[in-house]
């Protein structure tokens, strides 16, 4: 059952986990493709460990790439797939694209950052993340690598924004609960990054970064709150994005998914220079209540109603009351209550998020799929009923998308996160004409 426990917290969490010293290594690994792209195969071979030498020689390498460019065609790009510490190894797979095909490639670097392992794994039958359509004309935007920086993090991250154009508004995209990738990826959806390309083939740049719990998820054993979690990050990106050259400064804008969503407006209050914030599948009542729900729902899905399941589903919800915390008492902050610690229970338990939206005199867009298991249209009428007769609020029910803000035919489980599906193209379009209208 602790799956389902869990469930708010863990399904929309990438299956890699990262460590402090990844942007380095990714760099490192990107500066490597560089080098064999170039021909420069003995510079490249530098980035290997002494000891693999006599496994792996330079003249392998290469007749390697030599190979994979006959038969692949030339050389593109690469991009990260997944990442995760192994012991005292750093275990990374990046895609390489070329002009026919994309091959995988694995590294495992020690903590010298030296390569000790070097694998072309073969193709997979998993299925691949696939550009939506609305985002096809890639002449319409361009992708930057970018820094979000707070004191002793430094996150990376892309800067997604319309080509040959100027004053355009940008977007600080803001992730849910868990560790995320800038993408948000989920299987093979990336929803932050659907809704990056969408608005950008439409005149809106947008600041997407790698989440701090992924990079630095070491710091998140003791005591922290969501303020270490999302909040300080976010703030900083809508710093960073300030200082675009090309950016209107008057039209900047957060949308935040899921427990972002939450956020969004504790964020807005931290940031007064933002001009409006979006909220998408975002959680209006306390997150305890939402987990009771969801195990609700998932109990209904099970069909067992054996008396052994319903005394176990009576013990569960009598732990997952246990969060409801609102002062410490007797507790320490770091103290594990459902997983995470006592400070952040108090911390998300002791904000109105709904309250603070109703107080704010900015612009507000609240999207709701209502096919959503996670979040579900209980919030979306809690958001309606304190933001309806607000002016500066725009709110939409979308009959037809889960939490992913992706079409599907019926209200599921988590299981519907492993097909490919884009963020809907109607959403990415009200978006915009949002964002567009004075």
């Amino acid at each position: 059952m602790k799956k389902v426990v869990l469930l708010f917290f863990t399904v929309l969490i990438t299956t890699s986990a990262f460590s402090q010293g990844l942007i380095g290594l990714l760099g490192k690994s990107q500066d490597f493709f560089t080098l064999l792209n170039e021909e420069k195969y003995q510079e490249a071979y530098l980035y290997f460990d002494t000891t693999f030498h006599a496994k792996f020689s330079e003249p392998d390498l290469k007749q390697l790439w030599t190979n994979l460019n006959t038969g692949l065609g030339k050389f593109k790009s690469a991009d990260i797939v997944s990442s995760k510490t192994e012991g005292d190894f750093f275990v990374i797979t990046m895609e390489g694209n070329f002009e026919k095909d994309t091959q995988n490639f694995l590294f495992a670097y020690n903590k010298a950052e030296k390569i000790v392992g070097f694998y072309l794994p073969g193709k997979t039958n998993a299925v691949a993340y696939a550009k939506p359509t609305y985002a096809s004309d890639t002449t319409l935007y361009k992708e930057t690598e970018i820094y979000v920086k707070t004191p002793g993090h430094e996150l990376v991250g892309i800067l997604t924004a319309p080509k040959n154009a100027a004053n355009f508004p940008i977007v600080v995209l803001v992730h849910g609960s868990g560790p995320h990738d800038m993408d948000e990826t989920v299987g093979p959806n990336k929803p932050l990054k659907d809704i990056a390309l969408g608005l950008a083939s439409q005149g809106i740049a947008s600041i997407r970064y790698v989440k701090r719990t992924m990079i630095y998820n070491a710091e998140f054993y003791g005591a922290f709150t969501v303020k270490e979690e999302l909040v300080d990050d976010a703030i900083a990106a809508v710093e960073l994005a300030k200082t675009i050259p090309a950016a209107n400064k008057s039209q900047i804008y957060l949308l935040g998914h899921s427990l972002g969503g939450m956020l969004a407006p504790r964020i807005a209050t931290l940031s007064p220079d933002l001009k409006g914030i979006l909220l998408l599948a975002a959680p209006a009542r306390k997150m305890t209540d939402l987990i009771i729900e969801q195990n609700n729902y998932m109990y209904s899905l099970s069909k067992d109603t054996s008396a052994a399941t319903k005394k176990q589903m009576t013990s569960l919800t009598t732990e997952i009351q246990k969060t409801r915390l609102n002062t410490l008492g007797k507790m320490k902050p770091d103290s594990s209550v459902l997983g995470l610690p006592a400070s952040y229970w108090i911390d998300i338990n002791n904000y109105d998020q709904v309250a603070v939206a109703k107080s704010l005199n900015k612009k507000i867009f609240v999207a709701q799929g209502a096919l959503d298991f996670q979040v579900s249209v209980a919030d979306y009428e809690l958001w309606n009923a304190a933001l309806a007769q607000n002016k500066n609020a725009v709110l939409k029910l979308y009959p037809q998308l889960n939490h992913l803000m992706s079409f599907q035919g019926m209200k599921g489980t988590s299981k519907q996160y492993e097909s490919p599906a884009s963020v809907s193209e109607d959403l990415v379009n009200d978006i915009a004409s949002w964002i567009k209208a004075k």
